[in-house]
């Protein structure tokens, strides 16, 4: 009878351990389910984790979805601030003026005065903690001569960088319609950070940023709270939502989660740590990482306001310039953004792989507008240039670019010689024609160099100034 008593106790008990096993089971999965129908009620949603050693997808919904960047644009002006440092153009030190037009940027900001001037460094702290778009606009004028054609720069790097879908028209992220991003491509660009400026990449963990008297503690509310988590950026329009890209790494593993249109930034950091916690134990501790390629070099880049032809300022990726460049009805060699036309990997391609066809060039008629202004400035500050129809200098040479049309060509190496100065002044500018993939290209080069030795120093003086330079001996 006892005997009786207890097995039925006992299978009472386990009905009942049944049951609230479902119970509890039911109770998570409707979590899971409503979780889920909340992201996808809300339409400003998208979600996006990647394994950081192996590049494969842990977590994507709406991933290539075009959605507004808000402050995670800043992301990518701290790419060109790296960009610009690692290539010499700048240093942490430089001082940067505020214009009237920074300093008018509506908040968040250090609220910086007109004409006063805030270092690199600064910039970068103010960008990485209070996320300031007045440090930002005045870091984009200095780099860019504008922050429209800084934005430029901006779009063209993230082609570079694989980022298909991203936009921007500013170096903050304030509205603007065609300002657009994806989830995947945000997480491309932290990656890109990570993997191309691992001795800049720390600036991403500053908890806090002190300038003047008033401390500015980050925005990123993860970082110091959440196990791994070492940046990157957040952001926040009211078109946007609420918008986090996180880096962790922890035991080994490694991932890259981007939230973006959360409706607060309590929920995004909630849905940001459940993300973390439940792929980053997914990630593969093996794998090199590596996975976002460098894109080329950019230098500043301003385009005039009107005329099909572009004046161009420090450039090295003249190419970048053209493709925003009015089309221009006389050329029928459009410069896709896929192929770099300058630079070590172009000029090395062109004489080496290549068998350059040299055309001669005829000489424009009398230049109007904008054009006439190019035009003015080649004649009163070039020596008379050396083109393909009546030979080419030989001995050691130095190639700044290459640009669709003989002017633009021109007025590179003009500037490149007012600029630089010192062994440029007495170096022979010349221009040389030739047909790539059915594209007209004119080098910008300088000769006149007494070997080797003196083409190099040319070269490293060219650099400092801003441009792109390769020297080679024909």
């Amino acid at each position: 009878m006892y005997r009786a008593s207890f097995g039925s106790f006992g299978s009472v008990q386990t009905k009942n351990s049944l049951a609230k096993t479902i119970r509890l089971l039911a109770a998570a999965l409707l979590v899971i389910v409503a979780g889920a129908s909340g992201a996808a009620a809300n339409p400003k949603y998208a979600g996006f984790v990647i394994d950081a050693k192996t590049g494969k997808t842990l977590y994507a919904s709406n991933a290539n979805s075009l959605r507004y960047p808000a402050s995670l644009t800043k992301m990518m002006t701290l790419y060109m601030v790296f960009e610009a440092l690692d290539s010499g153009r700048i240093s942490k030190k430089t001082r940067i003026r505020v214009s009237k037009n920074a300093a008018a940027e509506p908040p968040s900001k250090l609220g910086l005065k007109p004409g006063q001037t805030i270092s690199v460094e600064q910039a970068i702290y103010a960008l990485v903690t209070k996320s300031a778009n007045d440090a930002s606009t005045a870091v984009a004028e200095h780099l860019g001569g504008s922050e429209s054609g800084f934005a430029r720069q901006m779009t063209t790097k993230a082609r570079a960088l694989g980022m298909k879908r991203t936009t921007f028209r500013n170096a903050h992220g304030l509205p603007n319609s065609g300002q657009k991003t994806t989830a995947r491509d945000m997480a491309r660009l932290g990656l890109a950070l990570r993997e191309h400026f691992p001795h800049h990449y720390h600036y991403f963990s500053t908890r806090s940023f002190k300038y003047g008297k008033t401390r500015f503690g980050n925005h990123n509310r993860l970082l110091g709270t959440v196990s791994g988590v070492d940046g990157i950026k957040t952001g926040y329009t009211r078109a946007s939502g609420f918008n986090l890209v996180s880096s962790v790494r922890k035991d080994g593993r490694s991932i890259v989660a981007v939230v973006m249109g959360g409706k607060s930034g309590a929920s995004r950091n909630k849905h940001m740590t459940d993300l973390i916690s439940r792929y980053l134990k997914k990630a593969s501790r093996k794998g090199g990482g590596n996975l976002i390629a460098k894109g080329p070099a950019t230098t500043r880049i301003v385009l005039p306001k009107k005329g099909p032809v572009p004046k161009f300022r420090d450039v090295t990726e003249v190419r970048v310039a053209m493709a925003y460049a009015k089309p221009q009805k006389t050329s029928s060699f459009p410069i896709p953004l896929d192929k770099p036309v300058v630079g070590k990997d172009a000029l090395i391609a062109s004489l080496n792989k290549q068998r350059s066809v040299v055309a001669p060039v005829p000489r424009p008629k009398e230049p109007v507008g904008a054009q006439a202004d190019i035009a003015q400035t080649s004649s009163s500050t070039v020596d008379a240039v050396t083109t393909s129809s009546t030979g080419q200098p030989s001995g050691w040479v130095v190639q700044i670019g290459a640009t669709p049309t003989r002017q633009a060509a021109e007025q590179l190496l003009a500037e490149a010689k007012a600029k630089t100065g010192g062994m440029i002044n007495s170096a022979q500018p010349f221009t040389i024609v030739t047909h790539r993939d059915g594209e007209q290209l004119h080098r910008a080069r300088f000769a006149g160099f007494d070997g080797k030795s003196h083409a190099w120093k040319a070269c490293k003086a060219l650099k400092k100034k801003g441009y792109g330079c390769w020297a080679t001996q024909q």
